[in-house]
């Protein structure tokens, strides 16, 4: 499947770099890189992540990576990311 990243992912992926960057740079590059692997890697196995409980209706997927969770859903034959998120905040007002 094609993944497709929505520009709020982007603008979460950004926001996630300035979070971390302010203490740690080099590790804010490489948790950029990894997120971002993992969104392009959902093309090979999207289906395999769950559905988020109460998003069943709109098709919302998660997965998570460390501290932080990539939502997307499969329309078709493509992967749309949603939003990447660090996992304390409270995602329902984003989805």
């Amino acid at each position: 499947m094609k993944v497709v990243i929505a520009d709020a992912a982007w603008n979460d992926l950004a926001d996630i770099f300035r979070a971390v960057s302010m203490e740690r740079p080099t590790v804010a590059e490489r948790l950029i890189d990894a997120l971002h692997e993992r969104c392009r890697s959902l093309g090979d196995n999207a289906l395999a992540f769950p559905i988020v409980n109460g998003y069943e209706h709109l098709g919302i997927r998660r997965r998570i990576y460390g501290k932080y969770l990539i939502f997307y859903r499969c329309r078709d034959d493509v992967v749309e990311v949603l939003h990447i998120l660090h996992g304390a905040r409270d995602y329902e007002k984003l989805l």
